[in-house]
């Protein structure tokens, strides 16, 4: 009796410390929330608004100046976003990819070289060429000045994933390895049906940097590319607001007249909508990539 007893106070007391915890996580996450409706809330206001009574939970008074602005080429926008799309989706497949195999390789002890590769790969941390440098290469001799090419090769490779990837590698035990090798297994077998059923966790998260790098780049496009179909969304962003701050510092200069022109035209507004047009996708679909993500956590526990 005693037993069963202690069994249902220690159910009780594991229930109630999940239910504290439930409500912990939740307002952490509801105040994580509350910048982002602020941003939502101000994309939807008058600029005038904004400037009189500041950023607020809700609309002070509603308008939709700021998506007009943002929206007043549609296919423009659209190309962006396919653009961004794109250059995510390859750069983060054959990213992965290449981290991957180099992990794998840099992980393997019979690997005699390991060691001075791993320290070649660590020295490009600490130095580079320069802007200059990397400038002439990409556009001189490799010749990719208004290249798709140039937005997705500088971020192809990042030593800091490379680290994740093999550091979680390590923790392979050697024995499959071994195991592998005597049933016959060749490299490529032994990393694609070995070692990366392991190692999901680690794919999942490197696979989510390397995403959001691609997805949040615009400084590659503003040093290679001067074509505007060429631009990917967050750089079109980018160019809007500076278009929109130019043309306002214009009007003000101007007559009178001008200068309540300028003063309606949407600047603060134009910058919340502006973002919530570049994250909106990437929210949206983050609770997708959050579950695998942790599928792959548990199963790769689970397997370890």
């Amino acid at each position: 009796m005693k037993k069963e007893s202690l069994k249902k106070s220690g159910r009780k007391k594991i229930s109630g410390v999940n239910v504290v915890g439930y409500l912990f996580c939740g307002l952490i996450a509801l105040v994580c929330l509350i910048p982002f409706i602020m941003v939502l809330s101000a994309s939807f206001t008058s600029e005038e608004a904004i400037s009189l009574y500041g950023f607020s939970l809700w609309p002070k008074e509603f308008s939709l100046e700021a998506y007009k602005a943002v929206f007043k080429s549609p296919a423009v926008v659209v190309k962006a976003y396919l653009v961004t799309i794109s250059l995510t989706l390859a750069g983060t497949a054959i990213g992965l990819l290449l981290q991957t195999m180099t992990a794998y390789v840099l992980s393997r002890r019979d690997f005699e070289w390991r060691g001075g590769f791993s320290f070649f790969f660590y020295f490009t941390t600490l130095f580079n060429g320069g802007l200059v440098s990397i400038y002439i290469l990409m556009t001189r001799y490799l010749g990719l000045k208004n290249s798709y090419l140039a937005l997705l090769l500088p971020l192809l490779f990042n030593v800091y994933n490379l680290l994740i990837m093999k550091s979680y590698m390590l923790s392979v035990p050697e024995s499959l390895i071994d195991a592998a090798k005597i049933d016959g297994c060749g490299d490529f077998m032994m990393l694609f049906q070995v070692v990366m059923p392991l190692v999901r966790p680690a794919l999942a998260t490197v696979g989510l940097f390397i995403a959001l790098a691609y997805w949040n780049d615009w400084y590659n496009a503003m040093l290679y590319i001067s074509d505007n179909e060429m631009f990917p969304l967050q750089y079109f962003l980018y160019e809007q607001i500076n278009n929109i701050q130019a043309y306002r510092k214009i009007l003000s200069s101007a007559a009178s007249g001008a200068v309540a022109a300028a003063f309606n035209l949407p600047t603060q507004s134009l910058k919340m909508a502006l973002t919530v047009v570049a994250t909106g996708p990437i929210v949206f679909a983050y609770p997708f990539v959050q579950k695998y993500f942790v599928q792959g956590i548990t199963i790769g526990a689970v397997k370890g």
